[in-house]
């Protein structure tokens, strides 16, 4: 790294988006003890791949503080060049203060799946609040999958995250996120302070391709109130950007895919540009929405790439 990267690297704004939402820089006051975005609570994973030798390998990287890796492995036999990155946090989750920042930068032709190894818990914040920023380039040909595992909010959590999404115009990418409602054995359903979430997806000239939010703040409005999560608990978003199927087929497919999982209410949108499709499931139960999850990611990978999803080995 650099000595102009590794002075970013050290410095807290560079963790936080120029245009930080205004719920969340009311809640930017000091933090007792370590105090927010110390060097000591920041995490970043940088990450290069590009094609080498019959397979994509990490031909750059930098890690530091909260955030680490495995090794790459190679577990699809429909994909034996796709690297399979599992991502693991020090310490048992996000609290108050912390900083996360990933930039995916997936060259030419590669191939890579990019997942963490547990769920990201979110724990009670009395001061600050918590952000991620997720930075993903795919070049030509490139096909990409970003599918972390659930995000379970504490009670009183503060979460933002900003993921941007930098796409070629023949390159695919998978993009998902599970919301659960927290501690429901602590009696936790929906007892965060508030959840936000931005979406924005470009073309390598800038255009921007589409943008989605999602943001839940129980206090003012419950998010099982109608136009929000209604009945159910355990929120859902897939994303399918490509042009290498057109969108109204794929999301016929997927639409099909999901319509008999009654347990599942599920809906399935064309995205704008025709750079694929979006799909929303809602569901009770975290089990009933993850096996839904995965016959919509199966789905969409056969439509791709002709290839079903492989067993991730988490146990």
């Amino acid at each position: 790294m650099s000595a102009g990267a590794t002075s970013l690297c050290n410095d807290p704004t560079w963790y936080l988006p120029d245009d930080l939402p205004a719920e969340f820089q009311a809640f930017d006051t000091p933090v007792e003890g370590l105090g927010a975005a110390s060097v000591t609570k920041l995490g970043l994973l940088d990450l290069e791949f590009a094609p080498s030798a019959g397979a994509t390998r990490i031909v750059r990287q930098s890690l530091r503080g909260l955030l680490y890796i495995f090794r790459p492995i190679y577990i699809d036999p429909g994909r034996p060049d796709m690297a399979f990155i599992y991502a693991l946090q020090m310490g048992d989750g996000m609290v108050q203060g912390d900083r996360y920042r990933l930039d995916l930068d997936c060259q030419p032709g590669s191939a890579v799946h990019f997942t963490t190894q547990a769920a990201t818990k979110l724990y009670r914040m009395e001061q600050n609040f918590a952000t991620q920023l997720v930075n993903l380039r795919a070049g030509d040909g490139a096909f990409l999958e970003y599918l972390p595992e659930p995000v379970i909010p504490f009670r009183d959590a503060r979460f933002y995250q900003r993921l941007h999404l930098t796409l070629a115009p023949t390159a695919s990418a998978i993009l998902g996120e599970i919301l659960l409602p927290g501690r429901v054995a602590h009696g936790e359903a929906h007892a965060y302070t508030l959840y936000y979430a931005d979406l924005e997806a470009c073309s390598t000239d800038g255009t921007l391709l589409f943008a989605d939010r999602t943001m839940l703040d129980p206090g003012p409005a419950s998010p099982r109130s109608p136009g929000r999560l209604g009945p159910y608990d355990v929120l859902a978003t897939l994303y399918v950007v490509t042009r290498r199927v057109p969108a109204r087929d794929l999301a016929d497919r997927l639409y099909r895919c999901l319509a008999e999982r009654d347990a599942v209410l599920a809906g399935v949108s064309e995205l704008p540009s025709r750079c694929g499709v979006a799909v929303r499931m809602l569901g009770h139960t975290a089990l009933e929405l993850k096996a839904a999850f995965h016959a919509a990611w199966n789905d969409a990978r056969v439509a791709l790439i002709d290839v079903p999803a492989p067993d991730l080995r988490k146990g």
